[in-house]
């Protein structure tokens, strides 16, 4: 009787592993959700609209841009860590959602290094310090000068201590030991305004939102957080060249719910590093702000996901960071 049941059960799992690869081999069979935890109109959600179109076109079915902002990225990111994990969900996700927010809140409804199987790395989204355009403050030895000579007179306009222009602003100021005062903003785009319109010194913003005033003349870039000079930028100096290490980037990733078939997985990541090895599209991301990035394994994002936690919580650690 042992015998018998063993034998059923054995031939049961083997007809549901059977089904279960068939049912991967003709994935995607129905349109695909991407969630976003950004609006409508924001440089994420116009990078993934244009994987979303070449990933529909290589595969035949429709890949659905869901976005869902709001909760500091929380609200999209539960919501895909709780779906199933048929392939038929996934999550088009930022450093803040898979990072930074561990750092931010004391407990999260979702796991970020658990709850989700990585997929493909897309691209980094560089934070750069901006001045008007007729500012006297040229370059950031200026912008660290002018601080150090007038505590608490400088000011660099940022989108709050709990946000990465936030947190870059911090680090600025504890590795230069300048005293900038740090003005926090409701948005990037108030504080590009008031930028604009004379009411602060400086602000720190992505490229995404900011590079066109730049490219209008009507800011000046002094310097952008990546560790390496950015492509179309490349007169424009790093700030880790006049404060080394201080290296802080955003950067966009796609990812599932843990446990989404492995087969899934490498095909989608296949298919998008074909998608970003394109120039023609890599140009269309770089006119955004983002850097395309090519190439890299599902593994590749894992580690770069530790390695992003570990080295976070280190910068958390020195600008006084505490969870909320």
């Amino acid at each position: 009787m042992q015998r018998r049941t063993f034998h059923g059960a054995l031939c049961a799992s083997v007809l549901v592993h059977a089904g279960l690869a068939r049912a991967d081999d003709r994935w995607p069979g129905k349109p695909v959700k991407v969630v976003l935890s950004q609006p409508a109109g924001s440089g994420p959600d116009t990078v993934v609209r244009l994987l979303g179109d070449g990933l529909a076109k290589t595969l035949g079915q429709a890949f659905v841009i869901e976005n869902r902002p709001g909760g500091q990225n929380v609200i999209g990111a539960q919501a895909v860590a709780r779906a199933p994990a048929d392939g038929y969900t996934l999550y088009f996700a930022t450093a803040a959602a898979l990072v930074t927010n561990s750092y931010l809140f004391k407990t999260l409804p979702y796991d970020p290094l658990k709850d989700f199987a990585p997929v493909s790395f897309v691209a980094d989204s560089p934070f750069g310090i901006f001045v008007r355009a007729d500012s006297p403050i040229a370059s950031m030895q200026d912008l660290v000068a002018r601080s150090q000579r007038e505590p608490g007179k400088l000011s660099i306009a940022n989108e709050g201590p709990r946000t990465f222009g936030g947190m870059i602003a911090r680090l600025i100021n504890a590795r230069s030991k300048a005293q900038a005062n740090l003005v926090a903003y409701s948005s990037v785009g108030v504080a590009l305004q008031d930028i604009m319109g004379g009411h602060a010194d400086a602000v720190v913003a992505d490229l995404a939102s900011s590079s066109q005033f730049a490219r209008q003349g009507r800011l000046r870039l002094l310097a952008v957080t990546t560790a390496q000079r950015v492509a179309g930028w490349e007169q424009v100096p790093t700030v880790a060249e006049y404060l080394p290490g201080v290296e802080l980037s955003g950067w966009m990733a796609m990812v599932a719910p843990a446990g989404t078939p492995t087969s899934v997985v490498t095909r989608l990541n296949a298919e998008i590093s074909k998608l970003l090895g394109d120039p023609a599209l890599r140009e269309r991301i770089l006119a955004v702000g983002p850097i395309a990035s090519a190439g890299g394994s599902p593994k590749d994002l894992e580690t770069f996901l530790h390695e992003e936690h570990r080295r976070l919580g280190k910068i958390a650690g020195e600008i006084g960071l505490l969870p909320e």
